[in-house]
């Protein structure tokens, strides 16, 4: 029998041995042990349902049944072999991606997370057009190596500052327009102010642009429905192609179509992800057009990319978003959540402001005068978690609560979520501020 470390020891062991600067949720970080579904349990046995999945990765539930056994039968059968060597669900599953993304996306490199899927499509970019300028957006965020850094949009992560070559634009965020305008009176003044950059700052030819459809650590930014045609066509007028950062919004996640970009009518060049893509386990993937994926002519590896335990998951969630409708389910559940949250809005002055697509549901906290209340997000994060809840946190002032559980959820589960964080926000008004 296996001797367990309690959850006090393992609290001071990881606040001894592990980076300091590793962020951990609640006064008291929690101990998980077990998951099923939208729930899991706690060290101590207390049991929450999971509205945040992971960072927006356990995107069929814990330890579902259809992956678990995907999973048991390649164990027992290939667990590795690296890029070297052919590897049936990798290739499988390459030819099923090819089938299901938007317009002539055909070549896949695997690799182990949406930082390496993002570095990868940032350098073909660059081979590809021959040109160093990458344009992506503030608040935005891509991962945590130099390059990805230095295009993320959140000054809070950049370790070791920037890389030269990148340039950020205004990102479309109607709730604090960085122009001060109103949507839609404002003429797409963000996605606009792209050609200024190009021609200023970047010198007049950029390789790619990149950008999440939807913004994930910024806070669930969503755009004006023509923002991504107007600004893609600016950069492809001077000679860059698009990069669809997919690594928290694609696989059914924004409800109605496998990918985030299809809300928009733009299709990129190339495309990234990760997370929910194989239900939690370690998964990073860059997919291209045959003619940009040619550019890469120099050799290379990825020594754990194409795992064929990995891409086993992938082939199974692949096949439950789609035998079980899923995008129409974040669909309808997270318009469902949506509805929910606005009627607390409503009830609530803390509440400035809801959006998002699907299952990926944004909630601004605010003192008066919209000013941000991280300090009203982290009470309101302690209030549901002692009722039964986890949330996530994001946004360049860190106050928005980012709701996103399962897509396999239904209705009932997204009336609890709204009923516990209602409750919770009778704790946290009476820390709201008025306009000083």
């Amino acid at each position: 029998m296996i001797e367990r470390t309690s959850p006090e020891a393992l609290r001071e062991q990881h606040a001894a041995y592990v980076f300091a600067n590793v962020a951990t949720y609640y006064d008291e970080p929690l101990v998980l042990v077990r998951g099923e579904g939208a729930t899991v349990w706690d060290a101590d046995g207390r049991s929450y349902l999971d509205a945040f999945g992971g960072i927006l990765t356990v995107l069929l539930g814990h330890a579902h049944p259809a992956v678990t056994e995907r999973v048991k039968a390649q164990v027992e059968r290939l667990v590795h072999t690296s890029t070297l060597y052919v590897n049936e669900p990798m290739v499988t599953l390459s030819a099923r991606l090819a089938e299901v993304t938007p317009g002539a996306l055909k070549r896949s490199f695997f690799t182990n997370s949406g930082t390496e899927a993002n570095e990868t499509a940032l350098l073909v970019a660059r081979l590809y057009t021959g040109r160093e300028a990458v344009l992506a957006l503030r608040h935005s965020y891509h991962g945590r190596s130099a390059l990805t850094l230095s295009a993320g949009g959140q000054g809070a992560y950049k370790a070791g500052g920037s890389l030269p070559g990148v340039y950020h634009l205004a990102s479309p965020y109607c709730y604090r327009c960085p122009f001060g305008l109103t949507y839609p009176a404002c003429d797409l003044r963000c996605a606009k102010d792209a050609e200024e950059v190009i021609l200023t700052a970047a010198g007049g030819e950029v390789a790619a642009f990149i950008a999440e459809p939807f913004q994930g650590v910024g806070g669930f930014i969503t755009p004006p429905p023509e923002y991504f045609k107007e600004v893609v066509a600016i950069v492809r007028r001077y000679g860059g192609i698009f990069i669809a950062d997919e690594v928290q919004t694609g696989w059914g996640r924004t409800g109605r179509y496998l990918w985030g970009i299809e809300h928009w009518d733009v299709v990129p060049e190339v495309m990234t992800s990760a997370k929910g893509m194989a239900n939690g386990f370690p998964i990073g993937w860059t997919i291209a057009t045959e003619e940009v994926a040619a550019a890469f002519t120099k050799a290379t590896i990825s020594t754990f990319g194409g795992n064929p335990v990995s891409t086993a998951a992938a082939l199974a969630v692949l096949d439950v978003v789609k035998a079980e409708n899923l995008p129409e389910n974040a669909e309808r559940v997270g318009e469902a959540l949506q509805d929910g949250l606005r009627a607390l809005q409503d009830l609530y002055p803390a509440i400035g402001d809801v959006r998002g697509k699907g299952l990926m549901v944004g909630v601004e906290l605010v003192h008066g005068g919209k000013r941000p209340a991280p300090d009203l997000l982290r009470r309101w994060m302690e209030a549901a978690r002692k009722r039964g809840l986890l949330i996530g946190k994001g946004g360049l002032y860190g106050n928005v609560a980012r709701i996103a559980p399962p897509i396999t959820i239904g209705r009932s589960e997204a009336e609890e979520i709204v009923r516990i964080l209602k409750a919770a926000m009778e704790d946290v008004m009476p820390y709201w501020e008025r306009d000083a």
